[in-house]
């Protein structure tokens, strides 16, 4: 969110959640419970990473400080949050592009689409919008 460039190998070796995030979104109470997750098994070996996208009916309008702002005071989120990234469509930044290719090519639908990842890089799980991340607590903790 500073404009600080990371890659992905900086999560290597930790168990990661993907999520495409919005802030004017029927989902966005979601932000509570993926807190949640992350207090629970954060930061040594999980992370989450959410990317605000505002490709969905333009829910995240704001600026990418506007954007961090409202999600560390409304929800308490202290995962990281990525500067607003295009998730679908020729646009998608090449880690969506990657994620939609490991589940038959599903594009996302909506905001908060959640990704697990295992600490090698894998695709474990995909949870669709209207599905609660607090139903990936139990396949964390076998990963962990």
């Amino acid at each position: 969110m500073n404009g600080e460039n990371k890659k992905l190998a900086d999560y290597q070796g930790k168990v990661l959640i993907i999520v495409n995030t919005a802030s004017k979104c029927g989902h966005t109470p979601q932000f509570a419970d993926l807190e949640k997750l992350y207090q629970e098994f954060g930061p040594d070996k999980f992370k989450i990473i959410g990317f605000p996208c505002n490709q969905f009916l333009r829910q995240d309008p704001g600026t990418n400080k506007e954007i961090e702002s409202f999600c560390r005071k409304n929800f308490g989120v202290t995962f990281d949050i990525s500067q607003k990234v295009k998730v679908r469509g020729k646009e998608a930044i090449p880690l969506f592009k990657y994620l939609i290719a490991r589940t038959n090519n599903q594009p996302i639908k909506w905001n908060f689409t959640k990704f697990l990842i295992d600490q090698k890089g894998q695709l474990v799980k995909r949870l669709e919008p209207k599905e609660n991340p607090l139903q990936l607590a139990a396949d964390i903790e076998n990963l962990i």
